[in-house]
């Protein structure tokens, strides 16, 4: 395969700068001088070139440059980014692990992140190790640093789990005309953004559990000598147990290029020192304003109180943060095409309440980051309203999260959308359904005509996004009868916007987490679909088998059933129902005069075929299809997967089955 000339020669250059740095010409002569001594010094015998690389082989140099060569490396960490790649994010990864190659531009800085192994994962202690080809539980790491995202290979768990995997981070510059100019270490210096470190637990039937949840300051290296440094990172459990060890990753840190002068370690500690003063005083002026905002809020009404108005939110790290923090402005570029596929996309993330150990019934306090909840690919239902409120200001709308109840007094969180021309929409993030709001008038006549409720939200407390903090100030907080007219203060009581900038604006601390980009799916939905609808096929034999009954598939009438599958994913992502007519038309010429035909469809947002038929056999219409006795009795089932970005998956099953009607 041919290079360009200009990869050809970025190649050349790599190859150069690293045969410099490891003196490659002084080695040559060294081996050189000794070769010639062994021969005894004889001038008259002619030395050749294959002698000399015999030589520079047995002694060793060949391998040491091919071995420490940058870049060339087998990269076992999967850049989640690009979508050529058919790995499994959400699901067992069986691919091989292949030669990874990174295309390096040699006029720009970047950071070599290497894992070299984890300890004291003590949970795992007994933890009994895996046999080569057995199912068992893994750890998956997964990495976020200024808009670049990637994610290791899955590892056995256990007490020291061989996570050994690098990841190469390109260092680039912010400012305007600089952008293409090699970061130097004052300039990187300044960059305060952190990498983060998400460790994911996978266990056996592909259920995923947060870790850890850490950021790591890599800003050490710019003080190595050899631009190259090596520490332990102690991670710290998530939620109830932000507290406690998880475990230990060692993680070295190397930058490429090296430096040419670098900084005191006292220089690093200063400026780290001077960006936590500063946030910690934005931080600390905010909350004596949002104390004083509250107070003003509570004289208005005593009732007011008992509202829910949440100004702050606790993450998983037990971190206190404003709410407003929790939402940006996310674009999804091409990944998603319209505000109603980015509500679809977000109900198939799994919703979870964060996980509280021992009873009691209380709630765990757990917002999560992004990078946190998309990386787990399920969270609790703020997780879901907060990441669907941002792609939505992304799409242009004028969209907030709501915090208020639902049927009996239940606690939670969706999102609320204003038009142009006033109305309001509220969009359930857990289902993707979308509600307009029309508020009952209650200074009308007894006798008037009233809206009827359509949405299932009972009160509302406040409503915020990016910029803006409101609470409700009306005198219910019934959802009802609210007037979501949020320039009136004399219904919304607004935060300003000024101290809601100095701390959650992006940048505006070092605390504040960066957000991460959305990654393509790298899931092939034909294939899966394929392989879901083969080990369907193979569970139903089975089970009729075990009922003494024999299985006949009619092909063609599985076929039929993808066109019902696909309009039953249209018409959850658009709202609008189309194609039904075709395919019943198509089923009615499949089935021949006298016969009946029955089908059962059923969605998932997973791909484990056995739990999926476990499930189905729950339904008594499913199971009287699977077990349907009769004359010239045939069975059909088809599968189809919709791949959505970070992985989530829409999967459409539908069993179905003709037989001779006899009376």
């Amino acid at each position: 395969m041919s290079l360009p000339p200009e990869k050809a020669s970025e190649l050349k250059q790599i190859i150069h700068n690293h045969l410099l740095k490891m003196d490659i010409h002084g080695k040559i002569r060294e081996v050189l001088a000794e070769v010639v001594k062994d021969e005894g010094g004889s001038a008259h015998q002619s030395l050749s070139e294959a002698d000399l690389l015999r030589a520079l082989h047995r002694r060793g140099i060949i391998d040491d440059v091919m071995k420490d060569l940058p870049f060339t490396q087998a990269e076992h960490s999967k850049i989640e980014a690009q979508p050529s790649q058919k790995t499994a994010t959400h699901f067992a990864d069986k691919d091989i692990t292949q030669l990874k190659k990174s295309n390096v531009d040699p006029s720009k800085r970047y950071l070599y992140l290497q894992v070299l192994g984890g300890k004291a994962f003590l949970e795992h202690l007994h933890e009994p190790e895996s046999l080569p080809g057995q199912v068992c539980s893994t750890f998956t790491l997964y990495v976020h640093f200024r808009n670049q995202r990637f994610r290791s290979k899955p590892v056995p768990c256990a007490c020291e789990p061989d996570l050994k995997e690098g990841f190469l981070l390109e260092i680039h510059r912010d400012s305007f005309g600089e952008g293409t100019k090699m970061a130097d270490a004052t300039a990187m210096l300044s960059i305060c953004d952190r990498v983060h470190l998400v460790l994911i637990k996978t266990d056996t039937s592909n259920e995923t559990t947060l870790i850890s949840s850490y950021f790591v300051d890599w800003r050490a290296v710019l003080s190595s000598p050899s631009g190259k440094t090596c520490f332990a990172v102690e991670l710290m459990g998530v939620g109830s147990e932000f507290k406690v060890p998880a475990g230990v990753l060692t993680v070295s840190l190397e930058l490429y290029p090296p430096l040419v002068e670098t900084l005191s370690s006292d220089v690093i500690s200063t400026q780290q020192s001077l960006e936590r003063q500063r946030t910690a005083e934005k931080e600390k002026l905010f909350l004596v304003y949002a104390k004083q905002w509250w107070r003003e809020f509570l004289e208005i009404r005593p009732s007011h109180k008992s509202k829910m108005v949440k100004i702050f939110a606790q993450d998983e790290n037990g971190i206190n943060r404003p709410v407003c923090s929790f939402v940006r402005v996310l674009r999804a570029g091409r990944l998603l095409e319209s505000p109603r596929q980015a509500a679809r996309f977000v109900s198939l993330l799994a919703y979870e309440k964060a996980p509280v150990v021992g009873g009691g019934g209380g709630k765990q306090e757990q917002w999560c980051t992004l990078m946190a909840f998309l990386c787990g690919g399920k969270g609790d239902c703020e997780d879901h309203a907060t990441l669907l409120c941002s792609l939505l200001l992304g799409f242009g709308l004028d969209a907030y999260v709501c915090v208020g109840t639902k049927a009996k007094g239940v606690p939670h969180t969706w999102v609320l959308t204003r038009g142009t021309d006033g109305s309001i929409t509220f969009w359930e993030s857990l289902t993707a359904h979308r509600y307009l709001h029309q508020p009952i008038d209650s200074d009308a006549p007894p006798l008037a005509p009233q809206p009827k409720p359509s949405s299932p939200y009972r009160t509302v407390g406040c409503v915020f996004n990016h910029q803006t903090f409101l609470a409700n100030c009306q005198p219910t907080d019934a959802v009802e009868l609210c007037v979501f007219d949020l320039q009136n203060q004399s219904r919304w009581k607004a935060m300003s916007e000024e101290a809601l900038r100095s701390v959650c604006a992006p940048g505006s601390t070092a605390s504040l987490p960066p957000l991460p980009p959305l990654c393509a799916p790298t899931l092939d939905p034909a294939a899966t679909s394929n392989q879901m609808e083969l080990e369907m096929r193979y569970l139903v034999s089975e089970h009729r088998k075990d009922l003494g009954l024999a299985t006949v598939w009619d092909d063609h009438l599985s076929y039929l059933l993808s066109s019902a599958l696909s309009a039953y994913e249209l018409e959850r992502c658009s709202g609008v129902s189309c194609g039904n007519e075709e395919f019943q038309d198509a089923v009615r010429r499949a089935v021949p005069d006298g016969h009946t035909f029955k089908g059962f469809p059923i969605h998932f947002l997973h791909c484990n075929a056995r739990r999926a038929f476990a499930t189905c056999l729950k339904s008594p219409f499913c199971e009287e299809i699977v077990c349907c006795r009769g004359d010239h009795m045939r069975l059909a089932v088809r599968v189809r997967v919709f791949v959505y970005p970070e992985n989530a998956c829409a999967v459409w099953l539908m069993f179905a089955c003709k037989y001779l009607s006899i009376l």
